[in-house]
């Protein structure tokens, strides 16, 4: 079996490159899964692309992405939840066993409301996803994203945020490296989420020092100060046996050779990660 096989990666890592020429690099390169964007829909059809998955050899490891419920008004919460929705819809023709929500914020919204609202948004969508065979991963975002992304920030809000929908086994959540790692909680809320069957998804890459853009300038895995294989054993220790998703928000890596760059992510994950 090869070293890679455990390995997944995320469509917007290769952001250039179609979702056909993504599925044959990975594959060629012994990478076991993909992780898809919804923008890789456009123009093609899920199912179709999830019999392109099926075709290469690839496991379909997840779709990014659904939520941001939180909204000024009823109107505005209930567009979000139809739209994620159809996100689950996408993914259950596809293939991918999970939806990875990013649960949103509303600026000058407290906190608080909004993760109100948030959990009134996933609750709405629980009986359409099980019924899909479709599972909600929320991933918290890191703080610097509080503003107007989400306020779910840390591991232990989304741990917080599963009881509050009743822990049902549909909702769980991604762990992203770049989120989390900053953490003093975050072996001690891995295992909480471990103890609730919650550990649905795991994304690695790495935070650079300095970070030229908050957005997209996540690093290579090995390329700044995220202890991989440090949380990779808590994920491990508290029963996750998924896949390793590498998550690369990079304008400098977009912009070069994606042949080159993918012979640099796979280096990266012999050398820096911890397949489970």
């Amino acid at each position: 079996m090869s070293s890679l096989s455990r390995f997944s990666i995320h469509t917007i890592t290769n952001r250039p490159w179609p979702v056909e020429r993504c599925l044959k690099a990975y594959a060629a390169a012994g990478i076991g899964g993909v992780t898809l964007w919804r923008y890789n829909f456009e123009g093609r059809n899920p199912a179709e692309v999830g019999r392109w998955i099926k075709d290469s050899g690839l496991v379909c490891t997840g779709l990014a992405r659904g939520g941001f419920f939180p909204a000024p008004d009823a109107a505005g919460r209930q567009v979000a939840v139809d739209e994620t929705w159809r996100a689950i819809d996408e993914a259950a023709a596809c293939g991918a066993p999970v939806l990875v929500l990013v649960c949103g914020a509303l600026p000058g919204q407290d906190l608080p409301e909004s993760r109100l609202q948030t959990v009134d948004g996933i609750a709405a969508c629980v009986d359409h996803a099980r019924a899909a065979g479709v599972r909600l991963a929320v991933e918290p975002l890191h703080p610097i994203y509080a503003g107007d992304r989400s306020a779910v920030v840390t591991l232990g809000q989304a741990n917080d945020l599963c009881d509050a929908l009743g822990s049902p086994p549909e909702v769980g959540i991604a762990v992203d490296a770049y989120h989390t790692w900053w953490d003093a909680a975050l072996e001690t809320e891995i295992t909480r989420a471990g103890r609730g069957g919650r550990l649905f998804s795991w994304h690695v890459c790495d935070w650079r020092v300095p970070t030229e853009d908050l957005l997209n300038d996540r690093g290579l895995m090995g390329e700044g100060c995220i202890p991989l294989r440090r949380i990779a054993g808590w994920m491990g220790a508290a029963g996750f046996s998924g896949f390793s998703e590498v998550e690369i928000f990079s304008s400098r890596r977009w912009a070069m050779d994606q042949d080159e760059y993918l012979a640099a992510i796979t280096a990266a994950c012999r050398r820096h990660c911890l397949p489970l």
